[in-house]
């Protein structure tokens, strides 16, 4: 069994490592180890001093070493003499805050917990257990469930958090994190992943300080400044080598992860919604469900944790017909049209693409209402037959004629107050009464947290996709949210208005994800906003960032590719010089780098000379070539783009036959060496031919001593090497 229980110590096994805690005499469930097996009791290592101003429990008497201010707590709340960031806190009828946390009892179950209207990491009976920790409060009738779900052949273990109220009057829960995880020993740092629009998920190490440090947001969604998952790295830990942890949140709101390094070094995280943007009252007798944490750690560096959760998410998170297969490469008309087209133009776009092989063309922004700039025609989901004449179904019937699948874009979360819905239901859009609202990108925020609002989305989207032979969406998102109020909940509950909007959000999107199974559906929020494991559930890709750069695309897909699968990242082809930063690269650099996620392109293909042309029928008959080896090999990063000046990258097939090495070398350099670069993964006493010239090595010594890129010319120039077991 991968979870045993004896004399109260909980151990969770997995094929490579062991999550131990242990509710101890006073009922306190303290937490012992997350690391490799040990095959023994880790509470040895609980010795502390008598630590001054670190007070005791009542039960502990002049037993003054014992203290919840020190301890490694397996769930850390407020109020009762632990002075660390807290995992939850809560508010009583009588205006107290306490919460004494004590173990009562615990299941185990077969198969892994589902978490009702959340998306959950999900697994067949045989493949997962599930371990129930209830925890009770000494003076109240508030109860905490701790779940986790282990996934032994994973490594991974999934945590989650019930609050339940068996009391007769409501509490307030200010605070609910789902993962809280404390680590007594060790020199740690952690890597976090800022960015902005365009430029998101930009990888940052640093040591850690005493105190507190946060990665977190407040704007409704997981956003571009940070991402809702977090490294935990040994000082000195590499790609290849040391250890470390992750954590990754499937939530897509605000959400918040702090790090504390204590008075004695200790280090505590804890991730989960954000508490600036959330109060939920709970009523007598209820239950509030928080999201689900995916974790895991590697003694062997950074580059096996990215395989645990590139595995977890992409065979059990992701769902539908295209979870593991083959994604078709598509054609998007945004950056070639914008609003300017009409059906014939599209038509053109379409007849070209086929001709060059691609296998779907997407229709974005400006099909419908009244929408021929951004201030105008959100909510209005039906046709705009004066550029869509003849109707949708006919454009569609048309480019199916081609041998090319049709997708279409919806932003469906969103009005302009220039629309027939915002005139019909004002009340539907998210604004503070006596108050004007922030307007952003000229558009307003539909309340989701209504349900007359989720339904009336379902309606016109089903509508539209019924009636129509759409295989794809793309769900886009373009603005943060504030402004929180609505008119479906009392004045002093406004506070859950944010992670209800999330909750109807993931109710629209299981309606139609469960309904069109055979569509293909993109998340998107500005590029990538919301790309979280949440999303992931619903959308087995998304849109990676606005900017289609190839130099700047190499840092953003370097960051994604700690915790998220290359097959989740929506990857284009666009034109030069670049519409977001002016930069010109060669076609076959951006076709490397587009290569590196789910492909496609997104420009005029009609613009294009009669070499670009080839080069693009070229570009995509190789990409259908590597496509299974892209998603099912193991993801190696070679090289740091920030510091390495060149962005390499490998793919290696599951038996070690196959590998792909791929990158974009930045800066060329006179009188000057070939860089070399070591690969990973492969078989150390195979040998390995290089598809294009012939040459063999040893799997050892590509490792060792590395092989030798091609000799570089100019700026971003893109390198690629194919290399292929020998039978012996």
């Amino acid at each position: 069994m991968a979870i045993t229980v004896e004399n109260n110590v909980f151990s969770l096994e997995t094929e490579n490592t062991l999550y131990q805690m242990k509710a101890d005499a006073f009922g306190v469930l303290n937490h012992l180890w997350y690391g490799a097996k040990t095959g023994c009791c880790m509470d040895y290592l609980l010795d502390y001093p008598d630590v001054g101003f670190a007070g005791n429990i009542y039960e502990a008497g002049d037993l003054r070493t014992y203290s919840l201010n020190t301890l490694p707590l397996e769930y850390a709340a407020a109020g009762t003499g632990d002075f660390r960031i807290p995992a939850v806190s809560v508010t009583h009828e009588d205006g107290s805050s306490a919460l004494d946390l004590r173990f009562k009892e615990y299941h185990i179950k077969k198969g892994k917990y589902g978490i009702p209207g959340l998306p959950a990491v999900y697994a067949d009976e045989n493949e997962a257990e599930t371990l129930e920790i209830m925890l009770k409060d000494t003076a109240s009738e508030t109860e905490v469930i701790l779940l986790y779900g282990v996934f032994s052949q994973a490594d991974v273990i999934t945590r989650s958090v019930i609050v339940k109220n068996r009391g007769n009057s409501p509490i307030v829960i200010n605070r609910v994190h789902s993962l809280c995880l404390d680590m007594p020993y060790g020199d740690w740092e952690w890597i976090h992943f800022h960015g902005r629009h365009t430029m998101e998920r930009q990888a940052e190490r640093t040591s850690l300080i005493h105190g507190i440090q946060e990665s977190s947001s407040t704007r409704g969604t997981s956003s571009h400044q940070q991402n809702p998952a977090v490294l935990l790295c040994e000082r000195g830990c590499t790609e290849t080598q040391g250890f470390c942890i992750g954590a990754a949140l499937m939530y897509s709101g605000g959400f918040q992860t702090q790090v504390e390094k204590d008075q004695l070094d200790q280090v505590r995280v804890v991730m989960g919604i954000n508490p600036d943007t959330f109060a939920w009252t709970l009523e007598a007798g209820g239950s509030f469900y928080a999201p689900e944490v995916i974790l895991s750690c590697s003694g062997h560096g950074m580059g096996e944790l990215s395989h645990h959760f590139h595995d977890i998410i992409r065979n059990h998170v992701c769902r539908g017909k295209y979870k593991l297969a083959k994604r078709p490469v598509l054609i998007n008309n945004w950056e070639a049209t914008y609003f300017d087209f009409d059906d014939k133009k599209i038509e053109k776009i379409a007849k070209q693409a086929s001709e060059l092989g691609i296998d779907m063309m997407v229709l974005d922004d400006g099909w419908f209402g009244k929408r021929d700039s951004d201030t105008s025609g959100l909510g209005d989901w039906f046709v705009n037959e004066e550029k869509i004449r003849g109707g949708l179904k006919s454009l569609v019937e048309r480019i199916n004629k081609m041998g090319m699948k049709f997708g279409i874009w919806f932003e469906p979360e969103m009005v302009s107050e220039d629309s027939g819905l915002f005139q019909k239901h004002p009340e539907w859009a998210i604004r503070i009464p006596g108050r004007n609202p922030m307007r952003s990108r000229y558009q307003l925020v539909l309340d989701m947290s209504n349900t007359e609002v989720v339904e009336y989305l379902y309606q016109v989207i089903s509508k539209i996709l019924k009636e129509n032979n759409i295989e794809y969406v793309k769900w886009d998102m373009n603005r943060s949210i504030c402004d929180w109020y609505t008119e479906t909940l009392p004045k002093h509950r406004q506070m859950e208005m944010p992670h209800r909007y999330v909750l109807g959000l993931y109710e629209l999107l299981e309606r139609l994800t469960g309904e069109f199974p055979d569509v293909l559906f993109e998340g998107c929020s500005g590029g990538g906003g919301r790309f979280d494991a949440g999303m992931l559930y619903y959308c087995p890709q998304i849109w990676c960032s606005d900017d289609t750069d190839a130099h700047e695309r190499t840092f953003i897909q370097y960051g994604t590719s700690f915790f998220y699968p290359i097959s989740a990242v929506g990857s284009h082809v666009s034109a030069v010089p670049n519409h977001q930063t002016g930069r010109s690269t060669s076609i076959q650099t951006r076709g490397t780098v587009a290569m590196a996620g789910s492909f496609g392109y997104e420009l005029d293909l009609n613009k294009l000379s009669s070499e670009e042309k080839a080069e693009i029928a070229a570009q995509v008959s190789v990409y259908k070539e590597y496509q299974s080896l892209i998603y099912n090999g193991l993801y190696y990063r070679l090289s740091n783009p920030h510091d390495d000046n060149m962005s390499v990258w490998a793919f290696v097939s599951e038996k070690k036959a196959d590998v792909l090495v791929q990158g974009v070398v930045f800066r060329a350099a006179s009188n000057t060496l070939r860089r070399r670069i070591r690969l990973s993964g492969l078989d150390t006493v195979a040998k390995y031919q290089n598809v294009k010239n012939g040459y063999v090595y040893t799997g050892q010594a590509l490792m060792s001593g590395g092989i030798l890129l091609p000799e570089i010319k100019g700026d971003d120039v893109s390198v690629e090497i194919h290399l292929k077991k020998i039978e012996l």
